[in-house]
């Protein structure tokens, strides 16, 4: 596993690396604030170039509704190990088996929440076994795949990566402007240099196999509205890696509760971090673990 730097938890928070039987993942795990009754157990899965940081701005007022939060690395980012050159290991079945896995090691039922790639391989860990979860919240995650204008700038991402060390992509992101799915490193959890290390930090390998599977994921809808789950679609205002009319539509279709943040975009829990925490809290407060 890459040894942390830099990537300091919020108050109250703890970093640590979490064991499971499929390996060793980075989290920050954040308990229920003194004196309130714990209510729940939620584990929050990041996005295509994301981290775990991604939810640090959630943690405290989850934890104040009384649900301890635990944020994940998946294996190859950040500060989970994963190889960089073998994209195997990053098949999306391969990441939803590690989603389980994750969730096996709490011991609890948990409410998952996956924010738009973390969504989609969310929904593949649902769909294998949906016993763990107590409900399942996708965040800006869509249908299927990411809009053309997004699959553009991912394949513009592949091609560099293909030619260009982690560090020679993160400073042509930085000329170019960054895409909003791609968006991770220029936007976020703190200043460049952290979010350059983060860039850095993740395995190429990774963002190819499943920058990939934002370019082919198939309409899985029908499927997960089948499991026995509450479901919950979150968005912000306006969304343009998947329109948020197709966020409307996806969560009639799956019968979901629907929350759109105003005045955010893609990373709700980045744009409007309290309106969202309050969001998920209500959400889960009407769906409680048994």
């Amino acid at each position: 596993m890459t040894t942390p730097i830099n990537f300091t938890p919020p108050p109250g928070a703890r970093a640590y690396p979490l064991r499971t039987a499929r390996g060793t993942f980075a989290v920050v795990d954040s308990p229920v604030a003194a004196g309130v009754e714990p209510r729940g157990v939620a584990l929050l899965l990041p996005g295509f170039t994301g981290s775990k940081e991604d939810f640090h701005l959630l943690h405290q007022p989850l934890a104040v509704r009384g649900y301890r939060t635990i944020a994940v690395d998946g294996r190859g980012q950040n500060e989970s190990d994963g190889p960089a050159d073998d994209e195997s290991p990053y098949a999306q079945e391969e990441l939803a088996q590690d989603v389980l896995a994750q969730a096996a090691a709490f011991d609890t039922p948990v409410h998952l929440v996956g924010h738009s790639l973390g969504g989609q391989i969310a929904r593949a860990a649902v769909l294998l076994d949906h016993s763990p979860f107590v409900s399942f919240t996708l965040v800006a995650s869509g249908p299927a795949q990411i809009s053309v204008s997004q699959q553009q700038r991912v394949k513009l991402l592949h091609d560099a990566l293909a030619v260009m060390t982690m560090p020679e992509v993160w400073e042509a992101i930085m000329a170019m402007g960054p895409p909003e799915e791609v968006g991770g490193p220029a936007r976020g959890f703190g200043e460049l240099p952290m979010l350059r290390l983060r860039w850095v930090n993740h395995k190429p390998a990774q963002l190819l196999a499943t920058g990939r599977q934002l370019l082919v994921e198939p309409n899985r809808v029908a499927e997960l509205a089948a499991v026995p789950l509450p479901f919950h679609v979150l968005s912000g205002a306006r969304d343009d890696t998947w329109p948020v009319t197709v966020l409307d539509d996806m969560a009639v279709r799956l019968g979901a509760h629907r929350t759109v943040v105003p005045g955010a975009e893609h990373s709700p829990n980045l744009d409007r971090p309290l309106p969202t925490a309050h969001a998920l809290a209500d959400f889960w407060d009407k769906n409680p673990q048994a």
